[in-house]
């Protein structure tokens, strides 16, 4: 028996060598999947051409082995293939599966009967649309890892307090950005929502929150929210117009200083001559693209030496914008 082992060991390290695998990351695969070592060549080598087969980039697939040594010892008939099978049908486009597995390769390691399944019952639950179930799991697949009971039903728990009782409205958060539910709601998802109570928003402006920009509530409060609160404070407004401006436009707390809320407010100010107290009174001004409709718009209407509110000159797409202030050529 031993002598088998070894003898595997010996086949498996040689297979491993002829794609691309040094000796440190062998061992370290060896350490963290012990069958790994006794597993057979020929079942190796079946599991590596069946992951090509399904669209996986042959240069992909040495770190798709490496995330997940023990994909090579599953039975490619018994696991592979019916966890495959049943992807594709989730799947709108061929190449989401194959995507789906480079980004989380342990997704194969699991039951198609004991995790999946139970997963996508737990979502239709929460009234997930059937043709929104496969986009869900496919963005995000490692949602097949967490635990319904300790890990999905906590977070469920806490949209619900946030008073997301209508049916179907948690459902939508989740389809919205399936990533919510991995992050944990005691260091994360909680702290974000009392952080964004502290600045003023009220109960239905959280709920706007949650259904609209969920990834809000996935951000870092120290890191993110609380410098951004900060610099709008250094701007100039205050409190009560932050609070507007976040209820109105939540992303402005998470979006980059440096690279977008800096560059806009400098251009209000310098350029155009004009009061933060405009934005306080049109949020959605940081919504609109720096270069290609602040800038340029502004710059059609000094040409004409015409002036108008904020939300005159950028509520309205590109042809719209030029019959309104007489500006077709």
């Amino acid at each position: 028996m031993e002598i088998s082992t070894s003898q595997n060991s010996n086949g498996i390290i040689w297979f491993l060598k002829d794609r691309g695998f040094n000796d440190r990351t062998i061992q370290d695969m060896f350490k963290r999947c012990k069958r790994l070592q006794g597993v057979e060549k020929d079942r190796a080598a079946d599991n590596w051409a069946y992951l090509k087969s399904i669209g996986i980039l042959e240069r992909k697939l040495p770190n798709v082995v490496s995330k997940c040594p023990k994909i090579l010892t599953l039975g490619l008939n018994e696991k592979l293939v019916p966890m495959v099978e049943c992807l594709a049908t989730l799947g709108t486009k061929p190449y989401e599966v194959a995507s789906a597995i480079t980004r989380f390769p342990p997704i194969l390691s699991h039951s198609v009967e004991e995790k999946l399944c139970p997963l996508l019952a737990f979502f239709q639950a929460l009234g997930v649309p059937e043709k929104q179930l496969g986009r869900m799991i496919l963005l995000n697949p490692r949602l097949i890892s967490y635990s319904i009971e300790s890990k999905l039903t906590e977070t469920v728990d806490f949209l619900a307090s946030l008073g997301l009782a209508r049916e179907g409205m948690i459902g939508k958060v989740l389809v919205k950005h399936p990533f919510i539910m991995g992050y944990s709601v005691d260091n994360r998802l909680r702290p974000t929502s009392e952080f964004l109570k502290s600045v003023g928003l009220k109960e239905l402006d959280l709920q706007v929150v949650a259904v609209k920009f969920p990834e809000v509530l996935c951000r870092d409060v120290n890191k993110i929210l609380r410098p951004n609160f900060t610099f709008l404070k250094r701007c100039g407004f205050a409190d009560g117009q932050i609070a507007a401006l976040v209820a109105a436009y939540p992303p402005i707390l998470v979006k980059s200083i440096k690279n977008s809320l800096e560059p806009r407010i400098k251009f209000l100010v310098e350029v155009m001559g004009r009061q933060i107290d405009e934005v306080a009174d049109y949020p959605d001004f940081f919504r609109h693209g720096l270069k290609k409709r602040l800038e340029l718009r502004h710059r059609l209407l000094k040409q004409r030496n015409i002036y108008c509110s904020l939300s005159e000159m950028l509520d309205c797409n590109a042809k719209k914008f030029l019959i309104k202030f007489g500006l077709f050529a």
